[in-house]
């Protein structure tokens, strides 16, 4: 067999690799890159030229990696593991200097509360680092992370996986929100009250927190009417200004909607609300993964919200 010569490959062609492999689709390997589709698909010729194998067929949901491509998959992924270190060796990292491609998994509070001092700092220091953030699904994250599709996911301390390392930003309590003058609460937030009223909930959170409530209410001998599960806090805000239905939030994301919502002590008992960032232990290598954790941990202690 003929030996390939190794300038017929380079950095970039194996990201492209690797977002295939990972994301099993043209269109949303370009989006992982930040790039067209076209540069993809030219990338992708490139490999198929330099590998004499096609690598990925096309099928009606994407695309499929070959048996080449899935045996070339954990060298790819470890090749570019070892260049990004031979990158980073003895070279403090430096955001102004850097055009990263960084990835964030978490709720839209956070991304409301850290994401625009994040990017005014990066554009007042001309970086090209690139962010992405996605709604966090806690249950998948760990995976995520490991499998290097996540670089740091910012998570409420009941759902932090038992593998990843972690650091936290801040403590809260939980509060009811509702509607100003919603009839259920003319009399205040009293048990029966909180179980009479229909609720929203967060669908990534039925393992932990609503577990919590649900667990809370059985000890008094009482449940509730978990009515709609929805993917954010602001979807579950702008349900309950229209509504007479009421949710349990932090306090902190409870006073981002103070205009519109009420916000209420708990009639029952439920721990401290915690939020962390957490990485896989892999990142503790990689100085721009750590420089982005040690910047959201800045921020979120930073923060302060009205009535704080």
């Amino acid at each position: 067999m003929a030996i390939r010569d190794i300038r017929s490959l380079d950095v970039a062609m194996l990201r492209t690799f690797d977002a295939l492999m990972r994301e099993r689709s043209v269109s949303r390997a370009a989006a992982r890159l930040f790039l067209s589709q076209p540069a993809v698909s030219a990338s992708l010729k490139r490999l198929r030229e330099t590998f004499d194998d096609p690598l990925f067929t096309r099928t009606a949901h994407g695309v499929l990696p070959t048996p080449r491509a899935l045996a070339l998959a954990p060298h790819v992924e470890q090749a570019l593991i070892h260049v990004q270190r031979l990158l980073n060796v003895e070279r403090e990292f430096d955001p102004a200097a850097s055009d990263r491609i960084l990835r964030v998994a978490g709720s839209d509070h956070s991304s409301r509360m850290l994401l625009p001092p994040l990017c005014h700092m990066l554009a007042e220091c001309g970086s090209r680092i690139r962010l992405f953030w996605e709604a966090a699904d806690y249950r998948a994250l760990a995976e995520r992370l490991h499998k290097g599709d996540v670089d740091l996911g910012m998570l409420p301390s009941r759902t932090i996986p038992v593998d990843v390392e972690f650091e936290a930003l801040y403590e809260d309590v939980y509060v009811v929100v509702a509607r100003h003058g919603n009839p259920l609460l003319a009399s205040g937030m009293s048990l029966d009250a909180f179980c009479l009223a229909p609720h929203a909930v967060l669908a990534q959170s039925r393992s932990g927190l609503d577990d919590a409530i649900d667990q809370a209410l059985a000890r008094h001998g009482r449940s509730r009417y978990a009515q709609v599960a929805l993917t954010s806090f602001g979807e579950m805000a702008e349900l309950l200004a229209a509504s007479d239905h009421t949710a349990v939030f932090p306090r902190r994301v409870a006073r981002r909607y103070a205009a519109t919502l009420v916000e209420h002590p708990l009639p029952f008992e439920l721990p401290s609300y915690r939020l962390y960032a957490c990485w896989h232990l892999r990142s503790n290598e990689d100085p721009a993964v750590q420089w982005l954790r040690r910047e959201i941990v800045r921020l979120g202690r930073a923060v302060m919200l009205p009535g704080e």
